[in-house]
């Protein structure tokens, strides 16, 4: 998806107090983001406002991971949004990840997909913005919120068994010590992987009454939400999504909405378009937002996009783009980089 599909995102309320309750004066942050004062009172931005912001903080912040804790750990649970505030509720640890997977699809620009597998909870992040990269610490504090929402439900400490990010985050030793686990930081994903008993504990703020009330509001704008995107969108985000663990197929797909492969084939020809060309515009898409990725290596862009072989791969990109991923990212990569339009890459970038 392109920014386009995202015109506005909400700020969360408790953005700018938590900033004032660390020191960090908001008029600085717009200042640093090049943005407008006003832009501190806006109820929404664009994505690139969104990035802007979040990437001054971050700046001002000094240590990406020393801002990311200050800011997780001070959030007030009262300035949740709704969608937040219905998982701080929710019955016990699973509930609250369940609808926090759930309704992260009213709060773009990212998403999560979370896997019960043995021991282990993993809960993946993925970016849906195709043309721009977002700032390391946003990838980061996206994920210590879900263990940070963990922590204050339970009223225990509890720590993760790994967390993986795709891209430098500062002080290591303090994510360790914040996480309470190996945190790698050269990974091709960001991932945070919990202790699978842990989601079994009950969430002392459970409120079932007002879980009631929330529930079918909070549902009911994500059906009209889902109903207002193509069908061929929502095919082509769960794609994306699905790329690291292969290339996806029509039956998985299918499954994922709910529907017969026959369905999901007629519904895409309603829309004069075909499984196999989404799924080649969705390689493509991620593969030009990867290579932008400088932290990436190529062979690991063709693993994230599900190619299996990176000689497939670059056959695919030449045809694509009608040259090598090499030199498409040394003319283009770097023209992102330094465009104003975008953080800088100096931080290192989430996929």
């Amino acid at each position: 998806m392109t920014r386009d599909s995202f015109e506005r995102i909400k700020m969360p309320s408790g953005f700018w107090e938590g900033l004032r309750q660390i020191g960090i004066n908001s008029h600085d942050v717009a200042r640093k983001a090049g943005l407008p004062l006003t832009i501190i009172s806006d109820s929404a931005v664009n994505i690139t406002q969104y990035y802007a912001i979040w990437q001054a903080y971050s700046d001002l912040a000094g240590d990406i991971a020393h801002g990311m804790i200050q800011l997780a750990t001070i959030y007030e649970v009262t300035k949740y949004p709704p969608p937040i505030l219905a998982t701080f509720h929710a019955r016990d640890y699973r509930d609250a990840l369940q609808r926090m997977a759930r309704y992260k699809q009213l709060c773009p620009p990212e998403s999560l997909e979370m896997i019960e597998d043995g021991e282990e909870c993993t809960i993946d992040l993925q970016w849906l913005i195709t043309d721009q990269a977002c700032p390391p610490l946003l990838v980061g504090i996206t994920l210590a919120f879900l263990l940070e929402l963990g922590r204050r439900g339970t009223g225990r400490h509890l720590t993760a068994r790994a967390v993986e990010f795709s891209q430098p985050m500062g002080d290591i030793q303090a994510l360790e010590d914040y996480f309470g686990c190996r945190v790698r930081t050269d990974a091709n994903r960001n991932r945070l992987t919990l202790h699978r008993n842990d989601l079994d504990i009950p969430f002392h703020s459970y409120n079932e009454e007002l879980l009631e009330i929330l529930t079918p509001v909070l549902d009911r704008t994500l059906h009209e939400h889902q109903e207002n995107r193509s069908f061929s969108e929502m095919v082509k985000w769960i794609m994306k999504r699905s790329f690291s663990a292969g290339r996806p197929d029509v039956h998985m797909v299918a499954k994922e909405l709910g529907m017969s492969n026959r369905t999901l084939q007629r519904r895409l020809t309603d829309e004069n378009t075909t499984f196999n060309h989404l799924l080649t515009q969705a390689r493509h898409e991620q593969a030009r937002m990867y290579l932008s990725n400088l932290s990436l290596d190529i062979k690991e862009v063709a693993f994230l996009i599900g190619y299996e072989d990176q000689n497939s791969f670059y056959r695919a990109f030449r045809t694509w783009e009608g040259d090598t991923p090499a030199n498409w990212r040394i003319e283009h990569a770097e023209g992102y980089a330094n465009s104003g339009d975008h953080p800088s890459f100096s931080g290192g970038h989430t996929h």
